[in-house]
């Protein structure tokens, strides 16, 4: 072969070197234009479903396992009834007795405290730099109201608690926010609502039980005893958790997937970004719980029972830090059974008992139930039409 062939080989590489140059140059501007990768947290399933599916929640309350909690629930509570021997006929008439003026008020007590709720997370979320001042469309009061009332419904009607996460979901959604951040900011809400709840418990606990407490039998003893213990048990493990993620931040993260690592980190800050500063949000507890008490005392009012306003509140606060047991959905059941008996310790007779038990919850659950499917609804059939 001659000189001449290999120069024209030389020359032919040369030119398609050059061509492929040309092309990689044309091709590169729509890479880089290309739309950057959602982060991971984004591509993640919706708490309570597989998706960003409208209908996902209304399949976990068709879950076998939420079935039967609803089916220990009943049971709890008609084995109770039976066993105290409780005078239904009785405790029907207190019910149709009851003045619906000032049971009226104690629903207005009750849904006064998502006002305080829906204004508190709006400063808790600012904290995270969830607000309109960083890209994001929080709702207004009204929205943020919706979506308590929303996650709640989810509490009455699935158990764990899924509510909380749900509730994360649902501020994502509308206003675009991180998931993990949100989260973050309910984890530190429930931490200070805990403190308070404990701390507000124990005190009229003492007022309540100071002058009853050696009348009370070894049975009642323990019931009041197991009340307190589970207070401070979650409190420790509260603050054990919270020591922990404080110290072992960097550890944990190194140990979690990659895929997670940046949420735990928007979880980590949310959670503290809140308590570094709790003052204000802790204020606001206390009115929410005040609200509580409020709320069943003037449903003792409404049904003529003789009982203080201190003995009311420390029920109500007992009956709320019940609904954190993951054994039925909001507790029912296990809530209205306690309160029936701590009102027995404290001279109510057991018809009366059972009636305010069951009255407050008409109040606290079920018409979080009615309201829920509503609104439930509406937005299902907003977001498929």
């Amino acid at each position: 072969m001659s000189n001449s062939s290999f120069g024209d080989a030389n020359e032919l590489t040369a030119d398609e070197l050059a061509g492929a140059r040309l092309a990689r140059s044309q091709i590169a501007p729509a890479a880089v234009e290309r739309p950057p990768a959602p982060p991971v947290e984004e591509l993640a399933p919706a708490p309570g479903g597989s998706g960003d599916e409208p209908g996902s929640l209304s399949r976990r309350f068709l879950r076998p396992q939420t079935l039967v909690s609803f089916l220990l629930a009943i049971a709890i509570l008609v084995f109770f009834v039976r066993g105290m021997h409780i005078d239904v006929h009785a405790v029907w008439q207190n019910v149709r007795r009851a003045n619906l003026g000032i049971y009226a008020l104690a629903f207005v007590a009750f849904y006064s405290g998502f006002i305080l709720r829906a204004r508190r997370w709006r400063q808790m979320l600012a904290r995270v730099d969830i607000d309109e001042e960083h890209g994001c469309n929080v709702p207004s009061d009204r929205g943020i109201v919706e979506i308590f009332l929303l996650s709640w419904f989810a509490n009455c009607i699935v158990p764990a608690k899924l509510g909380d996460a749900y509730r994360s979901y649902l501020m994502k959604r509308e206003s675009g926010s991180s998931f993990s951040s949100g989260l973050g900011t309910i984890v530190a809400e429930r931490l200070m609502d805990l403190l308070v709840l404990f701390l507000a418990m124990s005190a009229l606990g003492i007022a309540v039980f100071t002058d009853r407490w050696r009348k009370l039998s070894g049975h009642e003893h323990r019931q009041v005893e197991q009340a307190f213990v589970l207070g401070l048990a979650l409190l420790v493990l509260a603050a054990v958790v919270l020591t922990a993620m404080w110290f072992s931040r960097h550890l944990i993260e190194r140990k979690l997937p990659l895929r997670v690592r940046e949420q735990y980190a928007r979880l980590h800050d949310g959670v503290f970004a809140c308590l570094r500063r709790p003052w204000p949000f802790l204020a606001t507890s206390i009115g929410i719980w005040v609200l509580e008490g409020v709320r069943l005392y003037l449903v003792t009012l409404a049904l003529g029972a003789n009982v203080s306003f201190e003995t009311a509140s420390f029920v109500a606060l007992m009956s709320s830090l019940l609904t954190t047991l993951p054994i039925t959905p909001a507790g029912l059941g296990v809530v209205e059974v306690a309160m029936t008996a701590v009102f027995t310790m404290t001279g109510v007779n057991r018809s009366m008992a059972l009636s305010l038990a069951l009255m407050d919850r008409l109040i606290g659950y079920w018409s979080i139930v009615a309201v829920g499917i509503i609104l439930y609804v509406r937005r299902f059939r907003k977001e498929v039409g």
